[in-house]
């Protein structure tokens, strides 16, 4: 494939309670979106910045294809709350309410849900360990790590730590430990999660190849998850993130997650900067 030039790139800028994305459209032509330039576009000083870089395209059996890469480069197979903004970008687009989304994680079902709320089926948390997945076999529900975390799988994995007071935990230091343990191969997303009243949780996360954020919808589902399995909670919770708060319900058919979305910008990436950096 080959990069089209002569009037740049386009991207829009996006995010989900903080949780902020580069969107490309792949529908009218081909991009070749390298792991060098994901990170290049990261940069949020040399740029534009970016939590994960979402990509749009077709095929498949839904309305278009969704491909992530983390602020590192490396590839993401989910992400709830750029799928939710995609979502809310496609239905102004296509006037429709409901769509189906496909990612490298599975189909995805989006519908509107008013008040300028987004709410995504992220599937079924895989809860085996082969499918988190983890190094060996391990009790997903109780972690042989400091701290008994909890194991889940949202198309990505998961490491979640209930905690006294999720505020006290130094997650720049913590996160990156936990993300690159042993027990996970693939590396994790990690989430220190405090109890706050019934059926609600407050929430931190570091993400694998992105860092501390402000909101992530995938660690949001596994939270809600892993409260449920153990008893915390309910099927049902509202999860509040450093940018905001998002409604999580488990649902016999997946993992549904609910919040607002906001499209920022517009912009065009220069050749200049696109021949620099690739």
């Amino acid at each position: 494939m080959t990069r089209a030039r002569a009037t740049g790139l386009p991207f829009m800028k996006m995010h989900g309670l903080g949780n902020d994305f580069v969107v490309l459209d792949a529908r009218a032509r081909a991009l070749d979106v390298t792991p060098a330039l994901a990170r290049a576009l990261a940069d949020r000083h040399f740029g534009v910045g970016f939590d994960q870089l979402a990509v749009i395209g077709t095929g498949g059996e839904g309305d278009a294809h969704l491909t992530f890469l983390n602020a590192d480069g490396s590839a993401s197979a989910a992400c709830g709350n750029a799928t939710r903004c995609i979502a809310r970008f496609l239905m102004t687009e296509t006037g429709r309410d409901r769509l189906v989304l496909t990612t490298d994680a599975g189909r995805l079902e989006a519908v509107e849900a008013g008040a300028g709320r987004v709410s995504v089926n992220m599937g079924p948390p895989q809860t085996d360990w082969r499918a988190v997945p983890l190094a060996s076999e391990t009790d997903t529900l109780h972690l042989p790590i400091d701290g008994d975390p909890v194991a889940t799988g949202m198309g990505n994995p998961h490491c979640t730590f209930f905690v006294e007071d999720a505020e006290a935990v130094d997650l720049a230091s913590f996160g990156p430990a936990i993300e690159h343990h042993p027990l996970y191969p693939e590396r994790t997303n990690v989430q220190v999660a405090t109890l706050t009243g019934p059926d609600r949780l407050r929430m931190r996360v570091w993400e694998r190849g992105a860092g501390i954020t402000l909101a992530s919808g995938s660690s949001s589902c596994a939270t809600a998850v892993a409260a449920a399995r153990r008893g915390l909670t309910g099927r049902a919770v509202t999860i509040d993130l450093d940018g905001g708060t998002l409604d999580v319900d488990w649902r016999e058919d997946g993992v549904w997650m609910t919040g607002p979305t906001a499209h920022v910008f517009d912009g065009v990436l220069t050749d200049d900067w696109l021949e620099a950096v690739t």
